[in-house]
């Protein structure tokens, strides 16, 4: 199966320099601060937010900033997937404190649930055992810590959330962040599903930070032409690039 991470398999490829641009982007957007932490975020399942956080945090791992990438998608993580490692123990095990028998190491310390990948600089906490509670977890006092002690061992952290139209648990997190960034795919997402994400990530006080334009054909197209990023406005013309395309009608003999 072909790999997902683009910016490491195919490093010359539009679509590594796409993320290579967001990298810098982001880079300017903190260069008179110290915001570091994170939050990658979709409309609706399908847009790519997973491949998104993946990427970006291999792009920075390849300037040698020390990465976490964190999967809080704890119905349906798939990050230990694409970078090889196991899938528990994860956020989910630390921050219910059910472990399974044979865990070692010491559940309360956030740090014997992370795991280094193949990946120089890359590291990751996977999103762990299918809770019955996701929200009411992310809500706890424990997962404030996890950020407060993340913070001081990581350059970068790269949380990898679940659709915000479809759970509460980006929501949760959207605050607790510095800033939140929104996967939408072309043909895709619904101009208004962006607009309402959008509102409810400042509606909880979170920052939004812009838009990743995904799933882009860049046939013909240079990949500068592949992302829109850093704006809190939404045209026209990038709502009809963003709205499904329906089939013309066929034409009666």
């Amino acid at each position: 199966m072909k790999s997902e991470l683009i910016v490491l398999d195919s490093p010359k490829s539009p679509e590594a320099e796409m993320f290579k641009n967001l990298r810098t982007n982001i880079q300017f957007m903190n260069a008179d601060s110290e915001k570091k932490v994170m939050l990658v975020t979709s409309t609706v399942p399908g847009e790519g937010k997973s491949y998104v956080s993946a990427n970006l945090a291999c792009a920075f791992a390849q300037i040698n900033k020390k990465v976490i990438l964190i999967d809080t998608d704890m119905r349906k993580g798939r990050q230990h997937s694409l970078f090889n490692v196991h899938p528990r123990p994860g956020l989910s095990n630390f921050l219910s404190g059910v472990v399974d028998q044979d865990f070692i190491g010491n559940k309360e310390s956030i740090e014997n649930f992370i795991q280094q990948t193949d990946i120089d600089n890359l590291y990751l906490i996977s999103a762990g055992s299918v809770p019955p509670n996701p929200s009411e977890l992310l809500v706890s006092n424990r997962m404030k810590s996890v950020i407060t002690s993340l913070k001081q061992k990581f350059d970068i952290i790269i949380f990898d959330a679940p659709p915000s139209l479809i759970v509460a648990d980006s929501l949760i997190l959207a605050r607790l962040v510095d800033f939140n960034i929104l996967v939408v795919a072309q043909n895709y997402t619904k101009i208004e599903d962006i607009q309402k994400a959008k509102t409810a990530i400042e509606n909880v006080g979170g920052k939004f930070a812009g838009i990743v334009l995904n799933k882009v054909h860049l046939a013909g197209k240079s990949y500068e032409s592949s992302y829109y990023y850093g704006s809190q406005k939404i045209n026209s013309r990038n709502a009809k690039n963003m709205r499904k395309r329906k089939k013309a009608p066929k034409k009666r003999s």
